[in-house]
């Protein structure tokens, strides 16, 4: 167990980002909640799940729908208590660790703030890695876990309680409410053992994410590059560095769907990319030809300072660098491909691993 303070959580929500993709909401709202509920009620615990009974009860909190949607309509603080109270209460079962569904600037932190509110710790994992759009999208889903029963609430008040067939069910029902609900909208689900949660997470995201911010921190500071000791710490690869000519994004259906395009700097001035997203990256094609997909991380960068670039940031004029990651190994299964593979998406090409890319001016 260790206990993480401000510096750890402004660190974690900057590589939270990263690691998100694109998704998981506005690392900066999530950064101030969770800021704001350690100067209040003290430090987060984090723990591994070997700490924890066994038998215990485990619970993941997110928020759902649309990031450009929070932009606009920041949760007021209670929306995600309230989902984790009504959820346990259902259960009636104390829970003894707090887990965050996935990496992302939002969901990683409103679990961290949640954890230090009620005295709870946060469990050192999450379900995907990195960030995905649907409810399904997780390696617990993979493991037979239901997502329900699942509480999902909004900022009015309006709260419900989901039991469903199976979790494509749950995801069609919540993302309706959702909409319903705004646009966006927080949740409580997957319950499940901290036995179950060892054994189907992807142990160590939050403090990767740590390290991955730590390390551009660090960079910034000696004036080293930022992004180069990005891809060192998360072993990945510099796709393209050029400039965002056109965004075309659209809120709809309880996601942030779009393409962005860039034009190519320096060694990449004669290539253009394009980035598909669904709240997250999702392709990235040169010319037509796919370089990056799903489940693989794509990730938007600042040129200067590495600073990810989540979707609903993204304009006309930024100088990017785009960098790929390679993903949590599950999702190179064909279960986890059927999942959220490319095809899953509507693209219809194979998934190739990040690291078997060859670029056109390589």
């Amino acid at each position: 167990m260790r206990e993480l303070q401000s510096q750890e959580i402004e660190d974690i929500a900057v590589g939270a980002a990263i690691l998100g993709s694109g998704g998981g909401g506005d690392p900066f709202i999530g950064k101030l909640m969770a800021v704001q509920a350690i100067a209040a009620h003290g430090p987060v615990r984090l723990v591994t799940p070997d700490e924890l009974p066994a038998d215990g009860l485990a619970v993941p909190v997110a928020m759902m729908g649309a990031p450009t949607v929070v932009v606009e309509k920041i949760p007021n603080g209670q929306e995600i208590g309230r989902a984790f109270a009504a959820l346990s209460s259902f259960l009636g079962q104390e829970v003894v660790g707090i887990v965050p569904i996935e990496a992302g600037g939002l969901n990683s932190m409103l679990p961290l703030a949640l954890a230090s509110t009620l005295g709870i710790p946060a469990i050192d994992l999450d379900g995907m890695g990195r960030a995905f759009p649907e409810l399904q999208m997780v390696t617990f889903h993979l493991g037979g876990i239901s997502a329900t029963p699942m509480v999902i609430v909004d900022e009015k008040g309006n709260q419900c309680l989901l039991e469903t067939i199976d979790n494509l069910w749950t995801e069609r029902l919540a993302r309706a409410l959702t909409v319903q609900m705004g646009g966006s909208a927080m949740i409580a689900l997957y319950p499940m053992t901290v036995w179950q949660a060892a054994q189907h997470g992807i142990q160590g995201t939050i403090t990767l994410a740590e390290r991955l911010g730590r390390a551009l921190r660090e960079a910034r500071q000696t004036n080293r590059s930022p992004i180069d000791r990005l891809l060192e710490v998360g072993h990945g690869y510099r796709l393209f560095t050029g400039k965002v000519t056109d965004v075309l994004r659209r809120t709809a259906g309880g996601f942030v769907r779009g393409d962005v395009r860039i034009e190519g700097l320096d060694s990449c001035r004669d290539y253009i990319l394009t980035i598909a997203f669904q709240n997250e990256n999702l392709v990235a094609t040169i010319d037509g030809e796919v370089i990056a997909s799903v489940p693989d991380l794509i990730v938007v960068l600042d040129a200067e300072t590495g600073l990810p670039i989540t979707t609903e940031a993204l304009h006309y004029g930024l100088r990017v660098a785009v960098a790929g990651f390679p993903c949590a190994e599950q999702w190179r299964t064909p279960a986890g491909l059927e999942v959220c593979g490319p095809r899953y998406f509507g693209y219809d090409v194979d998934y190739k691993p990040i690291e078997t890319v060859r670029l056109p001016w390589a």
